[in-house]
């Protein structure tokens, strides 16, 4: 036994003189200390953590220092001590909790972009109750995200992207869209029902597909032409009986859907390698300031002289305070959020979600404002919906198909 023990002692001394003499003397020699390093957290590379999303290992192995000479020793006289070959290889890290059930942070995001949504529209028609100013609104709802924002990148969750001119030039007419669509959408909110509104709404997939075809002269299949029927059909039973029914609010979700159709054209006009929580961001500044002219215009002269006094006098000033910046907040992080879930999940499993959202909302709206709707706006109602969750299935599928296709 204790022949052995000084036989390997021996050979483990032996073995060092020769990786001292193998080792280079100069370390710019070192093979992979010549590769330049690149800055953990660089915002081309994803950042440390961007809403869940870890970095690279891969990165982290760039980014970390050299070995010295002593770490390099550290695997021999591992293997020395334990006496066996495999003793010196490196063990899996371990994986947490998290990442052994990968569903339930799925799910966090899925609960959480319900929720937020929920409890923006039902807090949302509340302001308006009290407070009719979808204008001045919608500017609060841009600009408390833009400061959610802008204190995110103060502290580095995410680092901020660079913006050029180039890419500034292209997003512009992404984030005029959104402004649009997003301040058509309050206005119809404020004068109809929010379910009936979400059921107009409904209707996106139509003028997506509209668009597609005769903007883009992309080919839509026969069968997503027939799952848009029974859309068609329900929004217009809905329409015809809903008791909150005025054109205001109508053609005013209708230009919604119009906008954001055009947002999604020219968003794919303007691909960009930047994350979703950057890119997000600066379409909202940029939407704030097309929002903010016509909030002035428009309803500035009637805030002065009587809106903020009325409301006010109605909640109080801490309450109209809070519900505006509340609002705003929960507006900024649903949005978020539902874009975060998207890189999550498969566009199929996203578009099914998107249509129980809606579900959620128009249940809900019902329930906590006491709405009452005919019977034949609750069948056209769940007709509408029935029809987007055939529409969005299909879709999803086919562009599935695609890309497997495109794999092979």
């Amino acid at each position: 036994m204790e022949s052995r023990v000084l036989s390997r002692a021996t050979a483990f001394a032996s073995s060092v003189p020769s990786l001292r003499k193998s080792s280079p003397r100069h370390p710019a020699a070192v093979p992979f200390a010549a590769s330049p390093r690149r800055p953990i957290g660089a915002v081309s590379e994803g950042g440390n953590l961007i809403w869940g999303r870890q970095l690279r290992p891969a990165l982290l192995l760039e980014a970390s220092p050299s070995p010295s000479r002593r770490d390099a020793l550290k695997p021999s006289r591992a293997a020395a001590a334990g006496g066996s070959d495999s003793a010196g290889e490196a063990k899996p890290a371990p994986v947490g909790f998290l990442g052994k059930y990968p569903w339930l942070v799925t799910g966090f995001f899925f609960f959480m972009w319900y929720f937020l949504n929920v409890i923006f529209n039902i807090l949302n028609k509340k302001i308006y109750n009290y407070f009719p100013y979808p204008y001045f609104v919608s500017v609060i709802h841009l600009g408390v995200g833009v400061i959610y924002c802008l204190i995110s990148w103060a502290v580095g969750l995410p680092k901020r992207a660079p913006m050029d001119s180039n890419q500034l030039k292209l997003l512009i007419p992404v984030a005029a869209c959104h402004a649009l669509g997003h301040v058509t959408s309050n206005v119809s909110f404020a004068a109809v029902a929010v379910s009936f509104t979400h059921t107009i709404k409904a209707l996106e997939p139509f003028f997506n597909a509209s668009a597609s075809q005769f903007i883009l002269g992309q080919s839509i299949p026969l069968s997503l032409w027939l799952s848009l029927a029974p859309v068609v059909l329900g929004v217009s039973m809905a329409s015809l009986t809903e008791l909150s029914f005025n054109w205001l609010g109508f053609i005013s979700a209708m230009i919604s859907n119009i906008s954001f159709t055009y947002r999604s054209i020219y968003s794919k006009k303007a691909m960009t390698d930047m994350d979703s929580t950057n890119l997000y961001a600066y379409i909202s500044i940029i939407a704030l300031f097309f929002c903010l002219p016509p909030a002035l215009i428009l309803e500035g002269p009637q805030l002065l002289k009587h809106g903020f006094a009325d409301a006010i006098a109605k909640v109080g000033l801490v309450k109209f305070i809070t519900d505006l910046v509340w609002v705003g907040l929960f507006y900024h992080l649903y949005n978020q959020l539902a874009t975060n879930t998207l890189e999550r999940v498969a566009p199929l499993t996203h578009a099914v979600g998107n249509v129980l959202k809606r579900v959620f909302v128009i249940g809900f709206s019902i329930v906590i404002f006491g709405n009452k709707i005919s019977t034949q706006t609750g069948i056209g109602t769940a007709i509408a919906i029935a029809g987007v969750a055939i529409y969005s299935y299909l879709k999803a599928k086919i562009e599935e198909e695609k890309r497997v296709g495109m794999a092979d």
